[in-house]
Parts: structure tokens; sequence; C-alpha cells
């Protein structure tokens, strides 16, 4: 094998991992969660950007605002999941350019100066850092079941402002009993891979 991370990581990280549809009751600690985002904010973004916020729904009031918004078939496992994560895209994340990309302040206005420009690379880049918390979580040695099958307008009136856009609601702990669903097929190399 031609990797340098070590078989029973990879697993860990990718081969073994899954989506979560059960969970233990076994809590989510505020030091697991700083210790993921610790390891995961190192992820590469264009111009180094942050745009991902991460709000934690943790109280029984917020939990039950929260699953009315989701699919049917999303309600009960995030009702009962030990913590349940939104993500979304600050669009104005251009306002942390100058502190985050000192050698080159002045991309914040260069690049950034317009609402639709944010938007999109916001959308990217934030994707790109929910991708790396997903992998954080597994690296923590818990389970993530991501989420799409939510009201978004719902999600983002209820818990974010007009700046937030949710990316995704994420289920977050130890998998329970029954917690696979059969693992699907993905695409092999060369129906990916293209070299020219």
């Amino acid at each position: 094998m031609s990797l340098a991370l070590d078989p029973a990581a990879q697993d860990l990280l990718f081969r073994e991992a899954r989506t979560a549809n059960t969970f233990t009751d076994e809590p989510v600690t505020d030091e697991q969660v700083q210790a993921i985002y610790d390891l995961v904010k190192f992820g590469p973004t264009a111009f180094n950007q942050s745009p991902l916020r991460i709000t934690l729904v943790r109280s029984p009031e917020a939990r039950e605002r929260l699953v009315k918004h989701m699919a049917e078939g999303n309600q009960a496992k995030t009702a009962s999941a030990p913590l349940v994560a939104i993500l979304s895209a600050d669009n104005e994340f251009h306002e942390e350019l100058p502190a985050l990309l000192p050698h080159f302040p002045q991309a914040k206005d260069m690049f950034f100066a317009e609402r639709p420009v944010r938007e999109g690379s916001a959308l990217l880049n934030a994707a790109l850092q929910a991708a790396y918390f997903i992998v954080g979580v597994r690296a923590a040695g818990l389970a993530a079941g991501p989420m799409t099958g939510l009201d978004f307008a719902g999600v983002q009136k209820e818990f974010l402002d007009d700046d937030h856009t949710p990316l995704m609601v994420i289920n977050i702990g130890k998998p329970g009993e029954d917690a696979w669903f059969p693992r699907s097929p993905r695409l092999a190399f060369d129906e990916v891979i293209t070299t020219v």
C-alpha cells in the first residue's frame, strides 16, 4: 500500500466508517467537539477562508425545534442522537480575511466585495470544511450521520440569520444497535480518473 496512514486509521476514517442511523446514549462532550474542530480547522480552503459555522443543538427545547424541520425519515434519529450539529456557511466570512490571510489582506475587498461572489465561495469552502468535520468526528472515534433531508428555509429561520446558509445537519455519537444500512457501491478508479 502506498499510503502513509496506517491501515487501521484508513479503516477508521474511510473504509469501515459509515453514516450512523442509531446511536447509544453516551454523551458527546464539548471537549470532544473542541478536539475535532482543533484538528479539522487546518484543512485547506481558498484564501484560507473559514466560512463554516457549527451550531450545537444540545437543549431539549432546541432539539424539538430542529426535529420539526427534519424530513420524516430523519426525525427519530435526530431526536435521539447524543449531539446534533447544524452546519452553515457564513456569507460574511470575508470580514475575517485580513486576520486569516495577513500576507494579502486586500483579498477581502478585491475578490469578495460583492455578496453573490461571497455566497458562492462560502458555500463551496464551507462544504469542504463540513467534509473535514465529518472525517474529524470519525477520527474522534465517533460516528457521524450527515443529513440534507430537512427544510433548509425553516432551519435558517429557526436557528440562523440571513447571513448564514444552512448546509446540513449532522447527528454525532457512538453508533447504536443496527446503526448501519448496507454499504452502497462506489465508482471504481477507472470510472473516475482520467489522465490527459
